[in-house]
């Protein structure tokens, strides 16, 4: 092998032994959360064995959401649970939300619609939205758990009869589900994969369900809680002003001392998060700067972390096959080895992505197109530690919001 191709196959090739390291520990971590962390559908059976009845009251804050709501109030019309009420809080709606939830739900008394017409300055609309349907519907304190979800999820008939099953099975006080997410868009496809799993890189599974050195994590678009949990965390009034709040709470209740889990979906909640590029983009920054405590350093870091392991790396695996593989490369053992080096890393992160898109019900195949949804993912997390150092306000329902350097 000449010196001129010698030099940049070893330089790609240790960078394949960087890929095939990292990507073979998270292989190990997902094999490992997998064992450990059930799915949603495990409820399923706990619930035939013992079928739960405790009422439950499911709290669902919208915004000109007229598309999305009588898909929701459908699903939830055609669940399996005994004993549950909805609270629909419609905050500052200027579309037809209001008339497509009413018409939605029909004649059916398990619906409550309560219009809201305005926000103080010192909430976040989402959280005063949930906290006034709290705490203007009457069914909210009769309920032993309450359940908050968003407007563009889907309901399976038996999520939250396993739900309340696996609660109260693993004596949670929060159990947050990880939906399974919608991939009709391209960018659900190709950038919302990797979009997700830096989340939870960020937020391990397993380390959010440990009693102890908990990483206290929950997602906003499903979560189940006690009552008598969440009055004593305060409720969404503690956490008036945070973008966040499914984290802001998720810490309370850490902080409480009280039992959180998290979990995959498994198919039994869907949701869109967002119907079109722009949204998405606006989302996950909103979602990346509140995730990293509104650190412009943490947030530049995350990016070129995602940029290099999940974009960087395995084109160099790819390249340095490509560079040995050709006719101008002899038949040395070490050309060999090098070959050997590149396709075991990029095996590893095939087989760790493909992992990952099984889980969220994706198909494998769309695997290989993390690279490049990685390498967008890190331009957001580029993007949202710029607009926190140019002190570009967060746009999110309706709103402005400025959002400081911490």
């Amino acid at each position: 092998m000449s010196f001129i191709l010698f030099i940049p196959a070893v330089i790609l090739a240790a960078a394949s032994v960087v890929l095939l390291v990292y990507w073979s520990v998270a292989i190990y971590r997902i094999a490992q959360t997998s064992a450990l962390i059930p799915t949603a559908r495990a409820g399923i059976d706990l619930a035939r064995a013992e079928p739960p009845f405790a009422p439950v009251c499911i709290v669902v804050p919208a915004h000109n959401e007229e598309e999305v709501l009588p898909v929701l109030i459908a699903s939830l019309r055609r669940l399996d649970y005994p004993a549950f009420h909805v609270v629909l809080a419609l905050d500052r709606c200027t579309d037809r939300s209001v008339q497509a939830a009413r018409e939605a739900i029909g004649a059916d008394e398990r619906f409550e619609v309560i219009e809201i017409d305005h926000c103080p300055d010192e909430w976040a609309g989402k959280v005063h939205a949930i906290w006034t349907g709290v705490r203007r519907s009457a069914w909210t304190g009769r309920a032993e758990y309450l359940l908050f979800a968003d407007a563009d999820t889907v309901f399976a008939p038996e999520c939250v009869r396993a739900a309340v099953a696996l609660a109260r099975h693993r004596r949670l006080d929060l159990l947050s589900l990880l939906s399974t997410l919608t991939r009709r868009r391209w960018f659900e496809r190709l950038i919302q994969p990797a979009a997700g799993l830096q989340l939870v890189y960020q937020y391990p599974i397993l380390r959010a369900n440990r009693l102890e050195d908990r990483r206290a994590f929950a997602n906003g678009q499903f979560m189940l809680f006690s009552r008598d949990a969440y009055e004593a965390i305060g409720g969404h009034e503690a956490v008036r002003e945070h973008l966040l709040e499914d984290l802001a709470l998720a810490r309370a209740i850490d902080g409480a001392g009280r039992r959180a889990g998290v979990f995959l979906a498994d198919g039994l909640l869907l949701c869109r998060m967002y119907p079109g590029w722009p949204a998405f983009r606006r989302g996950w920054k909103r979602i990346y700067t509140e995730a990293a405590n509104r650190k412009p350093a943490r947030l530049r870091r995350s990016a070129l972390r995602m940029a290099a392991l999940g974009a960087v790396l395995p084109g160099a695996g790819l390249a340095n096959i490509a560079l040995l593989a050709g006719p101008w490369a002899d038949g040395t053992p070490m050309r060999a080895i090098m070959i050997a080096v590149s396709a075991a890393g990029l095996a590893a992160w095939v087989v760790a992505i493909a992992w990952v898109q099984r889980l969220g019900h994706a198909p494998i195949w769309e695997a290989p197109g993390s690279l490049i949804g990685s390498w967008i993912v890190a331009g957001i997390l580029r993007e949202a530690a710029s607009d926190l150092e140019a002190g570009r306000p967060t746009q999110w329902g309706g709103r402005s919001y400025a959002r400081p350097i911490r």
